[in-house]
């Protein structure tokens, strides 16, 4: 068995030999083979000193990290951070504004509703000029203000220069707002 393992790498051996040397054409190959099968010695020490030459160059290559990973090992130190846990709790003057300047310009959708219904398309299709539909809201209650969808405030409405407008007389809590967003 091991007789057929030699034989194997001895062909294996030359036919790289042979592909290294450009050699291997379409019967250079078969060439190599049959001389390194049957025994030829020429070849053989051609080959035993490229094979040498290869492993000493990998054995350079391996000390040459080596050397590398142990001068890095040698540099290599613990980082150190400052702790910033203080300066960042304690208040920057002016630094509540700047953090506010940026989120100043973006719009948002306002919108204040006076009450909800239901209908049926039926219903819909019905409706003509004059029609009341009727909402769920009370007269004399309160408007709700909605901000991009989520409600903010509640108020009364009021006439200004002949527009409708909003008084607000109800603010909704941060923690309210927080809760209507889980």
């Amino acid at each position: 068995m091991s007789d057929g393992k030699d034989v194997d790498q001895d062909l294996l051996a030359a036919q790289w030999a042979a592909a290294l040397e450009g050699e291997d054409d379409e019967d250079g190959g078969d060439k190599a083979a049959s001389g390194a099968a049957a025994g030829g010695g020429e070849d053989d020490a051609r080959l035993a000193e490229e094979w040498a030459k290869a492993l000493a160059s990998e054995e350079q290559t391996q000390l040459k990290k080596e050397k590398e990973q142990g001068f890095f090992a040698s540099a290599a130190r613990e980082a150190k951070f400052k702790d910033l846990t203080e300066e960042a709790k304690s208040p920057r003057p002016d630094s509540g504004r700047r953090e506010l300047d940026f989120i100043l310009d973006i719009p948002l959708d306002v919108s204040a509703e006076l009450g909800r219904t239901r209908l049926l398309i039926n219903e819909l299709l019905q409706l003509g000029q004059g029609s009341v539909i009727e909402l769920n809201k009370l007269a004399g209650e309160p408007l709700e203000v909605y901000v991009n969808g989520k409600l903010v405030a509640r108020g009364e409405a009021v006439v200004i220069n002949e527009k409708f407008g909003v008084r607000l007389t109800d603010i909704i809590s941060p923690i309210e707002r927080v809760k209507q967003l889980a």
